[in-house]
């Protein structure tokens, strides 16, 4: 067995140059073709050491401020690529130019703002994480159209306007994480393309309202996510479309009221799968839709018993399911 590993070892040396090595502070494992540098004083990208068939890369918790075409292209075979919570501040245009098959790349929590255009069309993505940076603008020049990402990540940036344009070069993402932004108004066609979307985030953000197009072509959706937003009104058939929708947070936001058959549509929503809480319910006669579909759908609210009123006055703190017909109907 000795000898085996002995053998082994030679044949990787000399056919696999490099595949031995290891930089300096991080760890490689070669049976997964991995490396990992996790909290330690890297001040530059380790491209010296780095096994030329690397498929999978961490970089994580240092002080490496940038990285280059030519660092990223000691690695060739990279698939993988997670660089969260550095310090980088800029990329170039050419970036994954020598990670022709690179399918992930997440940059979560470092000090990005402005981005090249092509900055991310030369390499197949499949899954791009920009979560935590200091991005206003998504601009649509850093895709090629087409693209085959099916998970973006922009989530906890500072953009105000949706990426429309961006969007627009997406037909198979399946995933989109907008949260903790701050956009104020959602554009009705900027979902239209993403007929495969499966999960929509826009929580926390600034949003009033939903423009009753915004969902009419993601047929697939089955969770949106409108959690501490500002929403005060929803249009009838929004969710006409979202036969597929299992979870839907609402909670957090200014609704008084919704219109009679919104929730209708929603037959595949879990147990639990509707939050309502921290709205001020308005309990007067235009209650009595959301009234009795709570009746019937107990099961499926998220704490049926926080869905509370906020007037008038002589029902306030009432929870809306312990409502009575004649109390409804006496402030119709």
């Amino acid at each position: 067995m000795k000898s085996w590993h002995a053998l082994a070892f030679l044949w990787l040396a000399y056919f696999c140059p490099g595949a031995l090595s290891c930089p300096a502070l991080c760890k490689c494992y070669q049976r997964r073709a991995e490396v990992i540098c996790n909290e330690v004083p890297l001040t530059e990208y380790p491209s010296e050491g780095l096994p030329k068939n690397t498929t999978m890369l961490t970089i994580q918790f240092t002080s490496i401020s940038s990285i280059s075409e030519e660092q990223l292209s000691a690695t060739p075979l990279l698939q993988g690529l997670h660089l969260y919570n550095n310090h980088l501040q800029n990329l170039s245009a050419d970036l994954l130019r020598g990670v022709p098959q690179l399918d992930t790349l997440d940059l979560t929590e470092n000090k990005l703002s402005v981005l090249p255009a092509d900055v991310f069309s030369h390499a197949p993505l499949r899954n791009l994480v920009l979560k935590n940076n200091q991005i206003d603008n998504a601009d649509a020049k850093w895709l090629h159209d087409q693209s085959n990402l099916t998970w973006l990540d922009l989530s906890k940036n500072r953009l105000t306007k949706i990426p429309t344009a961006l969007f627009q070069k997406l037909p198979h993402l399946e995933v989109l994480d907008l949260s903790n932004n701050h956009l104020e108004k959602a554009s009705v066609n900027f979902l239209d393309l993403m007929t495969k979307l499966e999960r929509l985030n826009l929580k926390h953000n600034k949003l009033t309202t939903l423009g009753e197009p915004l969902l009419q072509h993601n047929h697939n959706l089955t969770h949106l996510f409108l959690t501490r937003n500002k929403i005060n009104k929803l249009p009838q058939n929004l969710f006409q479309k979202l036969a597929q929708l299992r979870i839907l947070s609402l909670d957090d936001n200014q609704l008084s009221h919704i219109p009679a058959g919104l929730l209708d549509p929603l037959i595949s929503l879990d147990d639990d799968g509707l939050d309502l809480s921290d709205n001020p319910w308005l309990c007067d006669g235009k209650i009595e839709y959301l009234w009795r579909w709570l009746q019937k759908n107990k099961k499926k609210v998220f704490l049926p018993e926080s869905v509370m009123c906020a007037g008038p006055e002589s029902l306030k703190e009432r929870t809306v399911m312990s409502l009575t017909e004649s109390e409804i109907n006496a402030r119709s």
